[in-house]
């Protein structure tokens, strides 16, 4: 957490005390001041006063207007102009809750932080929209040169894309035009990261669209996903569950964890007993007598070592259980040869 001289708390109260009494109680009450409740909503107050929440509305912005005006802001300067710094250092552009927690440490302090980049004329802000999280910059130009950077990104991530936090890192870095080299390190682009609204990063530091295999974590399913991949080889239930509890913190009960394992066939194939791994790694779905069938159908009549091998590949299974799936099945024929093929 970046640091601070002054306390927002006591900036704040200073510049209020120039409003009358309901605009101050106005301003306090919106803007969650007071530190006894957070902020509240045009309508709350309206109601309490007896008038319309735009009515609401214009003693704010009024109360604003006045504030900027004051003698009392200029004199604040000095504070405005260190947090100004302050933001310009961590990149001059930076998304509202990022700029919150840098400088707040409890809600009632974000509270007065957001207060003062309100009436302070250094900061400026834009809303979210489809690229971008709402956001605060202290140079427009630096400002401009990001987005733009930033929506050359977005259309290079396809829906399914999954891209470590380096290599998008240095992506950003490299279609950076125009800009002060001393912006132009990882640190800061990760943080200019943190303003899209397109892109969304999971506990591993992967980044990609929410729709990307386990960008976005809803569920065991998700959890588990990850654990996979990050493991890269077949786990088993009881396994996932415990590193699921490790890597993120999320309690994971064994059965349940099996359970959701067995209903996403789209992702996860049971390869031994409570064995898993990823369909993306070429694993197929289906019991051992199915991976027999299927290399049979692909690589035609094979001895009895190479369909233990083949299987083997596939199936975390004893030879023996491979074995028994060859016998007896109407399915499969042995051939003079000494050779197994599919009945016709």
């Amino acid at each position: 957490m970046s640091k601070i001289a002054f306390k927002p708390k006591d900036v704040s109260k200073r510049l209020i005390e120039v409003l009358p009494e309901r605009s101050r109680d106005v301003i306090v009450s919106r803007f969650g001041l007071s530190g006894k409740k957070g902020a509240e909503t045009l309508d709350a107050i309206g109601k309490r006063y007896g008038i319309t929440r735009e009515r609401v509305r214009q003693i704010e912005n009024h109360a604003i207007k006045l504030i900027q005006d004051s003698p009392v802001l200029q004199k604040e300067s000095p504070a405005l102009q260190q947090l100004e710094g302050s933001i310009r250092e961590l990149g001059a552009v930076l998304p509202e809750h990022t700029i919150l927690a840098e400088f707040g440490t409890d809600p009632e302090t974000k509270n007065h932080l957001y207060f003062l980049m309100v009436v302070g004329k250094p900061f400026t802000t834009r809303k979210e929209d489809d690229h971008f999280k709402r956001r605060w910059y202290v140079d427009e130009a630096v400002a401009k040169a990001v987005e733009d950077a930033l929506k050359t990104v977005h259309s290079t991530i396809k829906s399914n894309d999954v891209v470590n936090e380096d290599k998008l890192v240095d992506h950003v870095l490299s279609c950076m035009q125009r800009v002060n080299v001393k912006y132009k390190n990882k640190e800061t682009a990760r943080r200019w990261l943190e303003l899209s609204s397109c892109l969304m990063r999971n506990p591993l530091g992967e980044w990609g669209r929410a729709t990307a295999p386990g960008i976005k974590l809803k569920n065991i399913r998700d959890h588990a996903y990850l654990v996979l991949k990050r493991h890269g080889s077949p786990m088993h239930f009881r396994e996932v569950a415990k590193a699921i509890e490790k890597t993120f913190g999320k309690k994971a009960h064994q059965a349940t964890t099996h359970n959701e394992l067995i209903k996403d066939a789209e992702r996860f194939v049971l390869v031994g007993r409570g064995l898993y791994a990823l369909k993306e790694w070429g694993y197929r779905a289906g019991h051992v007598i199915d991976i027999i069938k299927a290399n049979l159908k692909e690589k035609g009549a094979m001895t009895q070592d190479e369909i233990v091998k083949a299987v083997g590949t596939e199936r975390h299974v004893k030879r023996n259980t491979i074995l028994v799936n060859l016998q007896n099945n109407p399915a499969i024929v042995k051939q003079k040869d000494g050779k197994y093929a599919l009945a016709k």
